[in-house]
């Protein structure tokens, strides 16, 4: 094997090894709150699938910012080096990278069966930027400058940046984020803990009563037909719409912006639907260079591992 890939995110950790071919083989996948720390899980995936054959290289995605090669994970009581990882487990060579980064350097090897199209199919300009962004535990941003010398990715904390409301509605919801946390972010609204927030506050605006006690249960209730839960579900695409389409102008992101994380895979038909596509090229004197972008919704399984491979590749390719 040529090394180890990971992608660390605040709810699981996901592994696997790369083949000579560049393949991904035996991913695995781990509950991170039920570990003390990553190196407990990098241990048992290692013991479990490589026994004493040690890949000589790891490449691994973490949700978080890598400053010097350390990085102290958003939404998780851990710290970690690629010193400490060297350390622990005799690699020759090991590369923290931010896991959207890794998402972005993956983008450009997505097949047509990985992404499902969000509005026109259209095609993105050659060798322009891309970017991908996500929500899940947390909200992802990170862009991917092309050029013939390849690919670089740019990791960012984008998903921090200030939520803007739309309508009068996201302006309340704006104001009940505010009294609760000060700032409001982006993610405070496109997260988990933010599908059901926007929930509550749609409900309580609305005086009627919900079940919902989690972004699981809205989801759920979604699928049963409750209107709530579904207008709740309609305004989270439009408002990712909304942050899509300003990402797209900050970076000049003509190649083609990705949608991933671990929200927007389970609800492809609200994504599809209109309303995130509409509020994405809805950019005033702006909106007919967002309208020429295509958006697309990432389905292959383990992006973030195609990027740390393609990390590791680089890894070598530098050594050489």
């Amino acid at each position: 094997m040529r090394g180890l890939v990971g992608d660390v995110g605040g709810t699981n950790a996901r592994f696997a090894l790369v083949d000579q071919e560049g393949h991904i083989r035996f991913p695995r996948i781990f509950p991170a709150k039920e570990y003390a720390s990553l190196t407990d899980i990098i241990a048992e995936y290692l013991e479990t699938t490589a026994g004493r054959k040690r890949p000589p290289r790891a490449a691994i995605a973490v949700a978080g910012p890598v400053v010097d090669g350390e990085i102290e994970f958003t939404n998780l009581h851990w710290r970690l080096s690629e010193v400490d990882l060297v350390a622990a487990f005799e690699f020759e060579e090991v590369s923290l990278i931010n896991d959207f980064a890794a998402q972005a350097l993956a983008a450009p090897r997505m097949g047509v069966d990985d992404l499902r199209v969000i509005g026109p199919k259209l095609r993105g300009s050659e060798g322009c930027p891309m970017v991908v962004m996500g929500a899940g535990t947390g909200f992802g941003v990170a862009g991917l400058a092309r050029s013939s010398r390849g690919d670089v990715a740019l990791a960012t904390e984008g998903g921090h940046a200030g939520f803007s409301p739309y309508d009068d509605l996201e302006v309340e919801v704006w104001r009940r984020l505010k009294a609760k946390h000060g700032r409001v972010s982006n993610e405070r609204l496109l997260s988990g803990q933010g599908l059901f927030d926007l929930h509550v506050a749609m409900r309580d605006m609305e005086g009627v009563n919900s079940e919902a006690t989690d972004e699981k249960k809205v989801f759920e209730m979604a699928q049963a037909g409750d209107r709530l839960a579904l207008a709740t579900l309609e305004r989270f695409c439009a408002i990712m719409g909304s942050v899509a389409g300003d990402l797209a102008l900050t970076y000049g992101a003509r190649g083609g912006v990705y949608i991933s994380g671990g929200i927007a895979p389970r609800m492809p038909e609200q994504l599809a639907a209109g309303a995130f596509r509409a509020r994405f090229e809805d950019k005033g004197r702006l909106s007919d260079y967002v309208s020429a972008i295509p958006t697309s919704l990432i389905l292959h399984p383990y992006p973030a591992l195609v990027g740390a491979a393609r990390e590791l590749a680089q890894l070598e390719s530098v050594r050489i």
